[in-house]
């Protein structure tokens, strides 16, 4: 029986990731602020359900650990249970405190290797990982990659997309690249889509015209699979049922409180285009005069103390509303609790009313299924989920989020015709049950999953016999050859008897673009101890000791959809790009010269290899040498490798680089010291976590990082981030901090 047969007879453990806003399994902050939405309900949803399934043993889904006086003790919590076999697993990464998602981009690398101690500590690898959003379809695509098993990626709202919908709004490109981080969340996209077995998606023009846009469209790998709804809490109102809490709530407001209700349930976001209802229900006098507006935008206890985003939002709602005089017709109150929701659709369909959804974008739209359970007809933007979801239910109109008469003129049709509503409404209960289900939804992901087990290779296994010292180290120091050890014959000497002068088991490795047999003769000119380990190649390969006994194991991982041929031949044909010699190309790195003038840029390089269907990573180095090398390969994620396979905590590694080809070994869990005369490829790391740039050259800055972090002694991490000193004392075998 083989490997894979055997893991799914045994049932499959999923790794299921979902980082930003605040994550837990019970009253669930709805619109507590832009990340805090329709994605986490579907996230617990989706694991709960995966749960339940006979082909799955255990779910973890892991999110960022929380801290602060503004957030809720139970997002602190290291772990919840969700069901039987599923729990919340909360990793700390970054800063204690609560941080919006454009803000969690430096950290993502410290969370894959928090991660991947996590799976190293309980001695148990899931058998598939999925990453929702960019934030975790990268940090899924990197522990996908390490552990060689299959990723699963839902984008849920894709950066291209949103981007261009700004842009039509009259924003200003470069503000909002800078306020909405979109090149790095684009690229996150990029790489989970490179990655990805399985692209998962909530609608065909999903598929069709939003993923379309990014250079690794690839149709074949995307599965259909829409959300469910959980149908016990949706459901049509009964006739002996009191008036809900939420209702009394909005008479409030309300001159008229029996009208049918106009309802839009949507966080104070400007994307959620709230205020175009606004102004469509003032200009329209049917509207007025026979219906009301209800806008529920999350919770808020003063406008003037949230943040500029949500304040300008509500701020421009509450302005129109004195603009056009509504006072008496439009509801907007300060908070709802989870359990109002589903009280508040039958409430609405109990007056006759209408769900709308304007938002300029929509991946799906999960509240318009769960007004449609409940028998509320829907009007919705005609972008993304809208658009299947009336197709299947047949229970609204689609409109133009950008013309309020339109959005009115949609609002009319269904409350101005009462059997067009009655039709609607019972086409929508039975479309929701037919269609929209959690236990289908699972059976698909599971399907799909099996699918690409099945047709998967094993895990790689150790094959390699590495040196005793490194089994044993319980910390290592890897520094750049080239650059770094120079011919300061002193400066190594004194490197050397600091390293023998330590208690502590203490591993040296080193990291060079050149071949591992060109490399070891540089080091015994520069009179260099011979390395315990060597990732050579950029990052290519990796051997141990004085015989450079490669690993295979790391081979073979990184050959996934690796074509060398294909790469040159695509390359050279571009200006100012042409092949290194001979003795520079390795089976698993190819090497070119760059001419500053005429070449184009890395990101032109990038989308040419990804439009030809080529992964693979490209390295920069001084500006003009660059390496093309497997998708899976790099240095950064051959020392995460080796890190993982050989029991070296990543808070215990220290890597000193100088060049663009460290970049990725300087980012996460690992201490980071940039040498003083380091390239420009670099430069962007200034102020990350963990990464002190020294005032000394060559040697002398690897001793100059050594004092700073007390590496030999008791290591000292000032995690400015952070705003605490950590501490990893001598010996200690614990997870790191």
């Amino acid at each position: 029986m083989s490997a894979d047969v055997s893991r799914l007879r045994h049932g499959l453990h999923v790794l299921s990731l979902s980082l930003h806003g605040l994550v837990r399994g019970y009253d669930i902050e709805l619109g507590r602020d832009a990340d805090t939405g329709g994605q986490i309900t579907y996230v617990i949803e989706q694991v709960r359900a995966l749960a339940q399934h006979s082909d799955v043993r255990r779910v973890q889904l892991l999110t960022r650990r929380v801290h602060g006086p503004n957030v809720d003790d139970s997002y602190a919590e290291e772990r919840e249970a969700l069901a039987g076999n599923a729990e919340i697993v909360r990793i700390d990464c970054g800063p204690r405190r609560y941080l919006r998602k454009e803000r969690l981009w430096p950290y993502l690398d410290e969370f894959v290797d928090r991660t991947m101690n996590l799976l190293r500590t309980q001695g148990e690898l899931p058998d598939v990982v999925h990453g929702h959003y960019a934030d975790a379809g990268y940090v899924g695509s990197e522990i996908a990659r390490l552990l060689g098993v299959p990723f699963v990626f839902t984008g849920h709202s894709l950066g291209r997309v949103k981007r261009m919908r700004m842009l039509k709004g009259k924003s200003d490109a470069e503000t909002i690249d800078r306020q909405f981080n979109f090149p790095m969340r684009i690229e996150a996209e990029e790489i989970a889509l490179e990655t990805a077995s399985v692209v998962t998606t909530s609608t065909e023009q999903e598929v069709e015209e939003q993923y379309a846009l990014y250079d690794h469209y690839e149709p074949e790998r995307m599965e259909v699979i829409p959300p469910g709804v959980d149908l016990s809490r949706f459901r049509p109102p009964r006739d002996d049922e009191p008036k809900p809490a939420i209702a009394r709530e909005l008479d409030r407001f309300l001159r008229d409180p029996e009208r049918p209700l106009i309802v839009a349930l949507a966080r104070a976001d400007e994307r959620k285009n709230l205020a175009a209802l606004v102004r469509a229900y003032a200009s329209s006098d049917l509207l007025r005069e026979r219906t009301n507006l209800a806008i529920l935008a999350g919770g808020r206890e003063d406008i003037r103390e949230m943040g500029k985003a949500p304040r300008k939002v509500l701020t421009e709602l509450l302005l129109l509303i004195d603009a056009h005089d509504l006072y008496g017709q439009v509801a907007y109150p300060k908070s709802h609790r989870p359990e109002d929701v589903p009280e508040l659709y039958r409430w609405t369909a109990r007056t006759g009313g209408v769900f709308v959804n304007p938002a300029l974008t929509e991946p799906f739209g999960l509240t318009l299924i769960e007004a449609a359970a409940s028998g509320v007809p829907i009007v919705a933007t005609h972008d993304g989920g809208p658009r299947d979801i009336i197709k299947a239910c047949r229970n609204g109109l689609l409109v133009d989020p950008f013309d309020d008469a339109d959005i009115a003129r949609g609002i009319e049709e269904i409350v101005g015709d009462r059997e067009t509503w009655e039709t609607m409404s019972r086409s929508g209960i039975e479309g929701a049950r037919r269609t929209y289900g959690w236990d289908g939804h699972a059976d698909s992901l599971v399907n799909e999953v099996r699918r690409v087990i099945l047709g998967s290779r094993p895990r790689s296994e150790i094959t390699t016999v590495a040196p005793e010292r490194l089994k044993r180290a319980e910390r290592a120091i890897v520094i750049e050859l080239d650059g770094v050890f120079t011919e300061d014959k002193q400066g190594v000497l004194d490197l050397v008897k600091r390293l023998r002068e330590t208690s502590a088991d203490v591993a040296l490795g080193v990291v060079t673009g050149r071949r591992p047999d060109a490399a070891a003769e540089l080091l015994h000119d520069l009179q260099v101890p011979v390395p315990d380990f060597m990732i050579a190649a950029a990052g290519t390969e990796i051997v141990y000791g004085r015989k450079r006994v490669s690993d295979r194991s790391w081979a073979r991982h990184i050959d996934h959809r690796w074509q060398a041929r294909a790469i040159q031949k695509a390359l050279i044909s571009m200006p100012g790009i042409t092949l290194q010699p001979e003795t520079e190309q390795r089976h698993f790195k190819v090497s070119f010269y760059l001419d500053d003038e005429e070449a184009p840029s890395l990101r032109k390089i990038r989308r040419a290899l990804r439009q030809s269907r080529l992964p693979a990573k490209c390295v920069l180095s001084d500006g003009s040498f660059l390496d093309v090398v497997p998708s899976r390969a790099s240095p950064g994620r051959a020392l995460r490798f080796l890190s993982y396979k050989w029991e070296l905590w990543p808070d215990r590694v220290l890597v000193v680089g100088r060049t663009g080809i460290d970049e990725d070994m300087l980012l996460g869990d690992t201490l980071g010291v940039v040498v003083a005369d380091h390239s420009s490829e670099l430069r962007n790391l200034r102020g990350r976590p963990r990464v002190y740039f020294s005032e000394a050259t060559g040697v002398h800055a690897v001793i100059d990082g050594i004092d700073h972090y007390d590496f030999l002694g008791e290591i000292r991490v000032d995690d400015e981030a952070g705003g605490e000193a950590l501490r990893a004392s001598a010996g200690d075998g614990g997870e790191g901090s």
